[in-house]
Formats: structure tokens, C-alpha cells, sequence
């Protein structure tokens, strides 16, 4: 057992693709959404926190791009050579343990994938 969850492989492989580009952040949305739950009275850490949501929101639109990447096309069209061997099949649900805490996130699922054979 290599002692790594799938939740740390994810971000290994999520982090493998882009060691030589960084990602660019903007310094001004983050003091802004930073701004807007404060003055909402929001948690910035914690259960229920802005970094608790921001790290659901990246984890999900990651695991979208990537089922459109292995599917060919994007939710609601057709792949390049107007044939669908795959489709989109809903999600499930999944506890994703963090060094900020867990967060709950939607996990998309494809018809020909593990749970389905």
C-alpha cells in the first residue's frame, strides 16, 4: 500500500500535467471575494468557510474538464466525428478529506466507467 488516497492522487496528477506552467491568479478577484464574505458575514476558514466552497468549487470544475476531456465533447454535444460511444451519467456524491477539512463534492460519472461494468 502506497498510503496514497485517491482524493492526494488526484491532486498529484491534476498538479503532474502543469509543473512547468503556473497557474495564474488573480490577486484582485481573491480581495474581492474575500471582501464580499466578510462583509456577509462569512467564515473565511472553517466549516461552511469561503475556502471550504472555493476548494469544492475548483475540485468539481476540475473533475467536469477532466470527464470532457476523456468524453471527447463537451455536456450536451456530440463528439468530433458526431458519434457517442460514452455519455455523461450523472454524479456521486464523495468526501474529500483536505488540509482545510472535508469538503462534500459532486464527482461526475460516465456509462462506461467502473461503477457500470
Amino acid at each position: 500500500m502506497t498510503g496514497v488516497t485517491p482524493e492526494r492522487q488526484l491532486m498529484n496528477d491534476v498538479g503532474s500535467d502543469t509543473q512547468a506552467q503556473e497557474v495564474p491568479v488573480d490577486d484582485a478577484l481573491i480581495q474581492q471575494l474575500v471582501a464580499r464574505a466578510k462583509d456577509g458575514g462569512m467564515k473565511l476558514a472553517g466549516e461552511g468557510g469561503l475556502l471550504q466552497q472555493l476548494t469544492k468549487k475548483l475540485l468539481e470544475s476540475a473533475l467536469e474538464g477532466e470527464i470532457t476531456d476523456h468524453l471527447g465533447h463537451e455536456n450536451g454535444e456530440r463528439a468530433e466525428d458526431g458519434r457517442r460511444e460514452n455519455y455523461r451519467n450523472g454524479h456521486r456524491a464523495k468526501t474529500v478529506t483536505t488540509d482545510i477539512g472535508t469538503v462534500e463534492t459532486e464527482v461526475p460519472r460516465d456509462r462506461a466507467g467502473p461503477s457500470s461494468r
